[in-house]
């Protein structure tokens, strides 16, 4: 099998339950819910994505033939003397169209912890230590269950409390970024302290200034 991916890097988880964590994300090109180019937005399944997963031109991108040669471009991120590794987010795009069970054993492997980020819209390889599902409004979830939902919000056409009826460890609720993000907020914020079971999720990366 190959691989499209538009970026690897060493960074520090900016959002969810793991945020401040240090991670390598791998970023796979393509998407189910949207085609990535602008001019396809305002027709798209999800419209509000703010990642630039379209081809394989950022730093560790390209195209592998194998899942041997993904993770030695990760190995090589983080270099050989860390212990213990960091954890692996596996993200879009959307991971689960080209992630492979066997990349998760190659991971394992070479010692690091994994983690998905998924609109769980698409089964999942198995043995994955982290699972992230963000609902996207149009879309039918086929992920259930997992470690972390974690809602952009607001999305027109859906409820939250849909989601409570699904097995996850975790509830987020992520304030949509964009011209109205003050208002979204606190609108989140608002909710959680009427709903405990929701906990507020931030993108901390674009307040500290890192990817």
């Amino acid at each position: 099998m190959s691989f499209f991916i538009k970026e690897i890097f060493y960074t520090l988880q900016g959002e969810g339950h793991h945020s401040g964590r240090p991670a390598v994300l791998c970023r796979f090109s393509n998407c189910n819910l949207w085609s990535g180019k602008e001019k396809d937005r305002q027709t798209a399944i999800c419209k509000f994505c703010d990642t630039d997963f379209l081809g394989t031109d950022g730093p560790g991108g390209g195209y592998y033939t194998a899942e041997e040669e993904v993770i030695a471009t990760i190995n090589s991120m983080v270099g050989s003397c860390l212990t213990p590794k960091p954890y692996i987010v596996f993200t879009g795009g959307e991971p689960a169209l080209q992630l492979t069970n066997k990349m998760i054993l190659e991971a394992k492997a070479n010692g690091y912890e994994t983690a998905i980020e998924t609109n769980g819209t698409t089964d999942i390889p198995n043995g994955i230590d982290w699972i992230t599902v963000s609902p996207k409004a149009g879309t039918r979830l086929v992920v259930t269950s997992g470690n972390e939902l974690k809602l952009v919000w607001p999305q027109p056409g859906i409820s939250i409390h849909h989601f409570e009826q699904y097995s996850f460890d975790h509830y987020y609720l992520q304030p949509k970024d964009g011209l109205t993000a003050k208002e979204s907020t606190r609108e989140v914020i608002d909710f959680c302290l009427r709903n405990p079971l929701w906990k507020l999720s931030i993108q901390t990366h674009k307040y500290i200034g890192i990817r």
